[in-house]
C-alpha cells in the first residue's frame, strides 16, 4: 500500500480476540503481572506490545491518503493497462516461458517468468545490473512450482506508479540477459 515497512492493521471479531493470547509481550499490554499469571489489558492494548510504530503508522495513514486521493477504480485502471501491455511485450520473447492464468480477465498484475534454460536467479542478478528490480524463487508458492515441474521463477510485479517504459526497460534487459546465456542453454 505504500507504507513502509514493519506496519499493518489486526482486525479481527472482538470476541474471538478477546480469547486469543498474544505472541509479543511488553509496554501497555499488560494489566498485571504476578509471579505465576499475567493478565492483559483490554483490547486493543492487549496486541500491542512494546513502543507504537509511530512513524509507520504516519507513513500507511498518508499512504491510505494518497491512495484514496488517486482512487481505487483509477489505480484499478493503470495497473491494468500496464500489466497488459507487459504481458503483450513479453510474449514476443520465444525464450521466455511465461506462467499466466489462461483467464486474462482474472489476471493481477504480477508476471512470472523464466529464461528457457536459465536459472532465475541468474536473470534476476543481470536484470538487477540494468536496474531492473524483479524478485526471484518460489515465492512462497512450492506446491504451485511443483505442479508446474519447476523450481523457481522470476517475478516482476507492476503497479500504478509502474509505465510502459519500465515494461520497455523489463524487456530491453531480458534481451540483455538472453543474449549473455544463449551460447549456454541447451536446447
Amino acid at each position: 500500500m505504500l507504507a513502509p515497512l514493519g506496519i499493518g492493521v489486526l482486525y479481527g471479531k472482538k470476541e474471538i480476540l478477546n480469547e486469543m493470547s498474544p505472541f509479543l509481550m511488553g509496554g501497555d499490554m499488560i494489566e498485571y503481572v504476578h509471579e505465576q499469571e499475567t493478565t492483559f489489558a483490554p483490547l486493543p492494548n492487549k496486541f500491542e506490545a512494546g513502543t507504537q510504530n509511530v512513524e509507520g503508522v504516519i507513513g500507511l495513514g498518508a499512504a491510505i491518503d494518497y491512495i484514496e486521493k488517486v482512487g481505487y477504480d483509477n489505480i484499478q485502471k493503470i495497473e491494468q493497462e500496464v500489466t497488459n501491455y507487459a504481458i503483450e511485450e513479453l510474449k514476443k520473447l520465444d525464450f521466455l516461458e511465461l506462467y499466466l492464468t489462461p483467464n486474462q480477465e482474472n489476471h493481477c498484475s504480477v508476471i512470472s517468468f523464466n529464461i528457457k534454460g536459465v536459472h532465475p536467479h541468474d536473470v534476476a542478478s543481470i536484470l538487477d545490473s540494468q536496474n531492473v528490480c524483479v524478485r526471484s524463487g518460489n515465492h512462497c508458492a512450492q506446491p504451485l512450482m511443483r505442479f508446474l515441474r519447476i523450481d523457481s521463477t522470476c517475478r516482476a510485479s507492476l503497479y500504478f506508479y509502474n509505465t510502459k517504459e519500465d515494461v520497455d526497460r523489463l524487456v530491453q534487459a531480458l534481451n540483455k540477459a538472453y543474449d549473455m546465456f544463449k551460447k549456454y542453454i541447451t536446447k
